[in-house]
């Protein structure tokens, strides 16, 4: 004679939801906690997808293709429709000004590592714990181991004044001596 209890846990379908409902609720949240440490606002609109999903779940637990077509969708919806309009006014708010990964470091300070010249003469820079290439804004030598100021940026090379000589012809912020970053420094071939 068998028993229920001997054959084993039966199948059920509202477990079947349980288990689909929260996977896509852990991916939310798990894609929630990534947004809140970078605050690009990508991660967030695939965590309103994963919850636009997560409902799915609950009325179609069987369609998992439909739960990842609407994740995706929502997410990408989000992204080109929404997301301009929140990182502007993220921006407006919060002050931060920055123009893309380049743009924020121009006006930091960064510690020549070798010697540091004009196109001529492509030196090093330490900047945010990373070695960057730099050239010198003036055109003149730039000794190892002397602290300046990034003042603009060219391709993948820095534009840099000796904290020194700012204020004595250096030029404003954002503007540089020269048009374009030595030959290779770019990464462009010619």
């Amino acid at each position: 004679m068998h028993r229920e209890s001997d054959v084993g846990p039966r199948y059920s379908p509202i477990s079947e939801v349980k288990r689909l409902v929260v996977v896509w609720l852990v991916l939310g949240v798990v894609l929630l906690l990534f947004e809140l440490h970078h605050l690009a606002f990508y991660a967030l609109f695939g965590a309103i997808g994963s919850l636009a999903a997560a409902l799915v779940a609950v009325f179609a637990p069987s369609a998992v293709a439909v739960q990842a077509g609407v994740a995706v969708g929502v997410g990408l919806a989000g992204v080109v429709a929404v997301r301009p309009f929140v990182s502007k006014a993220f921006e407006v708010r919060h002050g931060h000004g920055a123009r893309g990964v380049h743009g924020g470091l121009v006006g930091q300070e960064a510690m020549t590592l070798d010697q540091v010249g004009a196109a001529h003469l492509v030196g090093h820079v330490r900047l945010a714990g990373e070695r960057w290439l730099a050239v010198s804004g003036g055109g003149g030598t730039i000794p190892a181991g002397t602290t300046v100021l990034v003042t603009a940026v060219q391709g993948t090379t820095l534009v840099v004044w000796p904290l020194d000589d700012i204020g004595g012809g250096a030029p404003g912020i954002g503007s540089s001596g020269c048009d374009e970053a030595p030959d290779g420094a770019d990464g462009r071939t010619t």
